[in-house]
């Protein structure tokens, strides 16, 4: 069994991320015979500004990529079609607003120290692209933090906190000085980046690779 480390640069509010995440977790699962993997999930953020939340989701696309809300919503449509054949709900992704994501990427590392990153991160995945929820709204971290089974008093105590802010900024910073400029992006072993959402029979290809090519030094 050949060990590999995923880093995995990304945002809860990147609905290529998600489908990216998933697309990787069947390439994982397809080689669980012969590697065995360390995921590590790293913060960004498409919408850094907390003062540009709650702008309706269709609209603030529109306007930042310069497309008509029509173009959008197809587009949008196109990645619901690919989420529901992953497994996932993206079943309220229109009806969605911009959101600020700092709190939540600091509760995935909170989470992490529990064990349960990769399920925080789903867990928000699914509050915004499948329930429209507001993952800046510290009720509704709360309330995810809770249905993974971590102690919702702890994740009230972190999210009134500063706790891992600095951690958040930190993380944010290397992966960007690293040449992290869109999310997702998967860096294997700390030196091979896969960018974008691959297929899994791509992501299968890319992983073999890596772990052969550390196998080798």
């Amino acid at each position: 069994m050949r060990p590999l480390t995923i880093d995995i640069v990304s945002d809860i509010a990147c609905p290529w991320c998600a489908i990216g995440y998933a697309r990787l977790q069947q390439a994982m699962n397809s080689l669980a015979d012969e590697m065995t993997f360390d995921v590590r999930w790293h913060a960004f953020e498409l919408n850094p500004d907390p003062g540009g939340d709650g702008q309706p989701i269709l609209e603030a696309l529109a306007r930042k990529y310069g497309r008509s809300p029509a173009e959008v919503e197809a587009a949008q449509a196109d990645m619901m079609r690919i989420a529901d054949g992953l497994g996932l709900n993206f079943n309220r992704m229109q009806e969605r607003y911009t959101r600020n994501t700092f709190d939540g990427h600091r509760l995935v590392k909170w989470a992490a120290e529990h064990g349960k990153q990769t399920e925080m991160k789903l867990a928000l995945f699914d509050a915004y692209f499948g329930h429209a929820e507001n993952i800046a709204d510290p009720d509704v971290l709360r309330s995810r933090a809770e249905s993974i089974g971590l102690d919702a008093k702890e994740a009230n105590d972190v999210l009134a906190s500063d706790r891992y802010g600095e951690a958040v900024r930190e993380d944010e910073a290397y992966w960007q000085q690293a040449g992290v400029s869109a999310v997702p992006a998967f860096v294997l072993n700390r030196r091979y980046m896969v960018p974008g959402a691959q297929e899994p029979d791509t992501l299968v290809q890319y992983l073999r690779k890596a772990a052969v090519a550390e196998s080798e030094h």
